[in-house]
């Protein structure tokens, strides 16, 4: 009986370490996309009002929970019995991605050319409506994360990749939500510092750094953030269709920049396929 029980601990033992290479292991495979997604993420969840951050942002991370929580089950049974149906699936994100940071792109033109259209966006677009925006935002980059994560851990066990699956799924949502909370309270930091701090000190001049920083960071987000959408969208449609693959390779041969080059491509072909079908169908 005793030699049953050390058994199974020696089974369970196994099983978490090899979770735990595994897990390194797929951390390490999307440290990328996970870098775009923190991007991504904070941009849209910067530009409320400073009261409405904190709870945003909850209302966002909740989303993003129940992403993965629809996610998560899918992409197991989509891997054990679908598989062939991923990368439709990554493709039509993919569409999703690079519309999303074209038109970002187009709406900076328009503003640029026309004062009046920052002022309508304002009114356009609700608190809720850029929260559900943000959701559906990361329920894409959820699943590219997920599938990502899979595909390094297929050689291993289902239970194996379940767990691993699962927690970097997880660390993702809190890593990048936790990391997005201290950016966007940034000026509350410094303002704490400054109030802490004796006059002309090196203390409160670090607490004015943050203070003023905080809107040049916000700013600069909104550009990787943009440029992010892209990336991964672009990426998605070079990696998974061979021709692009070899275009890139061949042709090409600068990875980042072809996919940026394929994401801007999508997103104005699918802005102006949505511009006619509104046409025909108004």
């Amino acid at each position: 009986m005793t030699g049953g029980i050390f058994a199974i601990l020696d089974d369970i033992a196994m099983l978490l370490d090899d979770a735990a290479i595994a897990t390194k292991i797929s951390i390490k495979k999307t440290a990328g996309i996970l870098g775009d997604d923190l991007a991504v993420n904070a941009e849209k969840s910067s530009g409320f009002a400073s009261n409405r951050e904190l709870p945003v942002l909850y209302a966002i991370t909740k989303g993003s929970f129940i992403n993965k929580a629809l996610i998560l089950p899918v992409a197991f049974l989509l891997s054990a019995y679908a598989s062939f149906l991923i990368v439709p699936i990554l493709l039509v994100g993919g569409v999703y991605l690079s519309y999303e940071g074209f038109e970002k792109i187009h709406q900076y033109i328009k503003q640029k050319t026309n004062k009046q259209t920052k002022e309508n966006e304002k009114k356009i677009l609700t608190e809720q409506q850029k929260i559900k925006s943000a959701i559906l935002t990361d329920f894409v980059l959820s699943i590219e994360i997920v599938i990502l994560t899979l595909g390094t851990v297929i050689n291993y066990s289902l239970t194996t990749q379940i767990i691993a699956t699962t927690i970097v799924a997880m660390v993702a949502t809190i890593g990048v939500y936790g990391l997005v909370a201290l950016i966007v309270r940034m000026d509350d930091v410094g303002f704490y510092i400054i109030n802490n701090s004796t006059k002309n000190s090196s203390k409160q001049k670090f607490g004015e750094t943050l203070v003023f920083a905080l809107p040049k960071v916000i700013k600069l987000l909104t550009i990787v953030g943009t440029a992010a959408m892209l990336l991964v969208g672009g990426g998605i449609f070079s990696h998974n269709i061979d021709i692009l693959h070899h275009i890139n390779d061949i042709v090409f041969g600068f990875g980042f920049g072809f996919d940026f080059f394929v994401g801007l491509v999508v997103g104005f072909v699918t802005y102006l396929t949505l511009k006619v079908l509104k046409v025909l169908f108004a």
